[in-house]
C-alpha cells in the first residue's frame, strides 16, 4: 500500500498518524519531493474521475487566475495542471490493492483496515 501526499499537509499528517497508530504498513510518496507522473494521474482519474482529484477547495486553486481556471475543460487539461501543480491534488491519495481513497476520513480507514 502506498500513500501519496505532502508531508506538511495537516490532512496527510492525520492519515499517516492513524496508519502508524493502527500498525498498518505503508510506503509514503511525497508529491513535493518525488512528483507524480501523468501516467499515475491518468490511472487515478480512471478509478475516481479527474474531478475528484482536483482540489478546488485548496489555496493553490484559489490563487489561480480566472483565465487558467477557464482552461480546465476536461480530463486532459486537469491532469496536465495537476502534473504541473501537484499541491492541487486532493490528498492524501491512498492506493492499495483493491482501490483508491482520496482524503482522510477516520471511519473509512477503520472500515478498510480494522476488520473486527
Amino acid at each position: 500500500m502506498k500513500i501519496y501526499g505532502i508531508k506538511n499537509c495537516n490532512t496527510v499528517k492525520k492519515a499517516l498518524d492513524w496508519l502508524k497508530e493502527n500498525n498498518v504498513g505503508f510506503e509514503f510518496h511525497d508529491f513535493k519531493k518525488e512528483g507524480v507522473s501523468l501516467e499515475k494521474l491518468q490511472d487515478w482519474s480512471s478509478k475516481v474521475g479527474y474531478e475528484k482529484l482536483l482540489n478546488k477547495q485548496g489555496l493553490t486553486w484559489k490563487q489561480l487566475d480566472a483565465e487558467t481556471k477557464a482552461t480546465i475543460i476536461g480530463e486532459k487539461e486537469a491532469l496536465q495542471l495537476l502534473s504541473a501543480k501537484n499541491s492541487m491534488i486532493k490528498r492524501p491519495v491512498l492506493e492499495f490493492e483493491n482501490g483508491l481513497v482520496l482524503g482522510f476520513q477516520e471511519e473509512m480507514y477503520q472500515r478498510l483496515f480494522l476488520r473486527h
